[in-house]
């Protein structure tokens, strides 16, 4: 089964290089990060969202107090307000569980094109030091 390689486009920073071909230029790896960056945003954005909603829902939260409790646990920090309703407690309890996921994904997410870019650095230098 042979890949389709397009010269440029979403495809091209898609596919990681193969180990046989050259390092992608700076300008295609700003576009794969640019990428990846996109793709955290979005992840960030949705799980906002999620957190927002369920506090909104089974707390009664403003809007304001919804948000800086999702992102407390989004971003790992903890709850910001003691919540009174058992629903809401368990609805966190899930909530974190899934932002620790969310955190792991778009860590791997951001992460992925650089390690591999560093990892085909290496490699091409290492077939060049045996000839």
């Amino acid at each position: 089964m042979t890949i389709r390689r397009s010269a440029i486009g979403l495809g091209r920073l898609l596919r990681l290089e193969h180990r046989s071909e050259p390092v992608l230029d700076r300008r295609r790896f700003a576009g794969r990060m640019g990428l990846a960056l996109l793709a955290w945003a979005i992840l960030t954005l949705a799980g906002l969202a999620i957190g927002m909603s369920g506090y909104l829902y089974f707390e009664g939260m403003s809007v304001p107090d919804a948000f800086v409790n999702a992102a407390m646990i989004l971003s790992g920090m903890g709850v910001f307000d003691d919540l009174k309703n058992a629903n809401a407690k368990i609805f966190a309890g899930f909530y974190a569980m899934l932002s620790g996921l969310i955190i792991l994904i778009a860590t791997g997410l951001v992460l992925a094109p650089v390690l591999h870019r560093i990892m085909h650095r290496l490699h091409i230098e290492d077939e060049h030091s045996r000839d």
